[in-house]
């Protein structure tokens, strides 16, 4: 339930903590003191939109906090889980709001900061507000569907299979309708992608092999200086330069005399063993050069025709990738959709299939809808019914007329219209036709009277619910509410003196003229207070005794009936 509001900064208030309490918290003042105010700071507090004419004249920012005990409920724990963020020790839950001229958010929980978005889920989940607004809302036909499926608790599950399935169905059609949308380009793919193939394999690329292109192009190019570079080792080896002696004639110099000095002292015979290792390996490598330098020969055909299959990679890689195994990797894709494309026909059937399938099971799951909500429409009506009489309606009706559309949609093939008859021998018609300001109310309030047991939200506000009303309907609302009231903790703007004197905790709010400044206070009344705030709403500012007297009746009556609902 909601603790307490404290407001700085907004429109006409300054600053103000107001504290409510359990049951029926009544808010009355005179016209323009500021009584919406403090709900529409509520409402920004629970994610409703800011704006910088909220602010208060001479100040940059306006704040709101409200304090929450969910100690014995907690209908956001899912929501408060998946953010990070636990309750305080007592249960409370902390929602403060700081919105500046520079338009600069700030929305914490607990002290961790939330997105908006998250923060109008969880204000959903603990305030249901309804005003004037939300009674025009009922003239929306959009909303009528989802009064019924909250009235009854069997349409969630079964709405929540029917939507899974009408997921699937859609994803499909919407795969099926695209691929018979594409017959035209499909064509035109299908010759490109031959195209591409065939350009691709005719080329009969090999993996690694422009690597070894390049390698044999760049040997071909410079065969000239390979072959001289090798002559001249060659020659080095056997004749040295200018014929004086090459590295071969040397080195046998050198292992014949180290040979005879062995002779005399085999200490140098790990010398001798290197030299003629050396000499043996040298005389190999000579023979090598000398073959390979025979070998070396400058072929332009054939450098011509290596280099011609450089150009016919280099126009793939333009076309395909970046490199041979990018082109390979296209044509593969290229086969794989030209497969898809050439079973076509094949797939389009095969979708028809499943969609069909798909369709008679939408098909069953909205008739099992649509048979619950008939069920729950009549039940519903049949309750808005009684409950518009007890509001002094008693010739009001009140019905559900279901019927089934032809196509599916996300929430079934079910269509809704709510009709009303206010009057005897009038014929029920929409709702949105006939419904005067006050009647609206009064169905708003049937509808929060029967619905208010079924939802998991604790704190209720009426915001001028009672407009279009007086008398005995007066008295009968404020009754109604009131009972409500017994198991919900109730915020209520009233004119009426009858709702007022239905109060567990009544407040009156008012403007103050200070230091050439007006600002909104809010005080709780005292039961001598309440009752000449009560007479003041009955017989207006100049109440009479015989008026005061009449609250006090007022609120006497209240306390009674209060105290019978309790002992039921």
């Amino acid at each position: 339930m909601l603790k307490s509001l404290t407001v700085i900064n907004f429109a006409l208030i300054e600053y103000i903590t107001v504290e409510f309490s359990e049951g029926l918290n009544i808010l009355t003042g005179e016209t323009g003191a500021g009584k919406s105010i403090l709900i529409d700071a509520l409402n920004t507090v629970l994610g409703g939109r800011a704006s910088v004419d909220y602010i208060r004249t001479n100040t940059d920012f306006f704040r709101v906090e409200a304090v929450f005990d969910l100690s014995l409920a907690n209908a956001v724990e899912p929501i408060l889980q998946e953010q990070g963020i636990s309750l305080e020790a007592d249960g409370a839950l902390i929602i403060s709001r700081k919105f500046s001229r520079a338009g600069k958010n700030t929305t914490l929980i607990n002290g961790c900061n939330i997105p908006l978005g998250v923060l109008r889920q969880i204000g959903s989940s603990l305030v249901d507000m309804h005003g004037q607004h939300e009674n025009q809302a009922l003239l929306n036909s959009d909303t009528h569907l989802a009064l019924i499926d909250n009235f009854c608790r069997e349409i969630a599950p079964k709405l929540a299979q029917y939507r899974g399935v009408y997921g699937e169905w859609l994803g499909l059609k919407k795969e099926l309708d695209a691929l018979k949308n594409r017959t035209r380009e499909t064509a035109q793919r299908v010759d490109m992608l031959k195209w591409q193939i065939e350009e691709i394999n005719a080329a009969a690329l090999q993996p690694n092999e422009e690597e070894k292109l390049e390698k044999e192009i760049d040997i071909l190019s410079h065969a000239e200086k390979i072959s001289t570079a090798a002559v001249s080792a060659y020659n080095l080896l056997n004749s040295g330069a200018k014929g004086s002696g090459g590295v071969l004639t040397l080195l046998a110099d050198i292992k014949h005399n180290l040979e005879v000095a062995s002779r005399y002292d085999p200490k140098i015979t790990p010398q001798l063993t290197v030299v003629t290792d050396s000499l043996y390996q040298l005389e190999e490598t000579s023979t090598d050069l000398r073959l390979y330098a025979d070998s070396c020969e400058f072929n332009p055909s054939r450098l011509n025709t290596l280099q011609q299959r450089m150009d016919v990679i280099y126009k793939l890689k333009k076309k395909y990738g970046a490199s041979v195994h990018d082109i390979l990797a296209y044509c593969q894709t290229a086969q794989r959709e030209l497969a898809d494309i050439t079973n076509y026909d094949e797939r389009i059937e095969k979708l028809a299939k499943a969609q069909a399938q798909l369709v008679q099971k939408l098909s069953l799951l909205a008739d099992e809808l649509h048979i619950l909500r008939k069920r729950a429409g009549a039940s519903l009506a049949e309750q808005i019914t009684m409950q518009l009489q007890e509001l002094g309606m008693a010739k009001a009706v009140f019905q559900a007329e279901l019927n089934k559309a032809e196509t599916f949609s996300n929430t079934g093939c079910t269509e809704v219209a709510l009709l009303f008859s206010a009057n005897q021998g009038e014929e029920a018609k929409p709702l949105e036709k006939v419904a005067s300001g006050g009647e609206l109310s009064r169905i708003a309030l049937a509808i929060k009277a029967l619905c208010s047991r079924r939802d998991a939200v604790h704190t209720m506000i009426f915001d001028e619910i009672d407009t279009g009303i007086g008398g005995q309907t007066a008295q009968m609302v404020a009754e109604k509410i009131a009972l409500v009231a017994a198991f919900k903790q109730v915020l209520c703007i009233t004119h009426l003196p009858q709702i007022a004197a239905m109060a567990d905790l009544h407040m009156y709010i008012e403007k103050v003229a200070e230091n050439e400044r007006t600002h909104t206070m809010v005080r709780s009344l005292s039961k001598e207070a309440a009752v000449m705030e009560i007479a003041r709403m009955a017989s207006g500012n100049n109440s009479t005794q015989t008026a005061q007297e009449n609250a006090k009746e007022m609120l006497k009556s209240a306390f009674l009936k209060k105290e019978q609902w309790r002992k039921v």
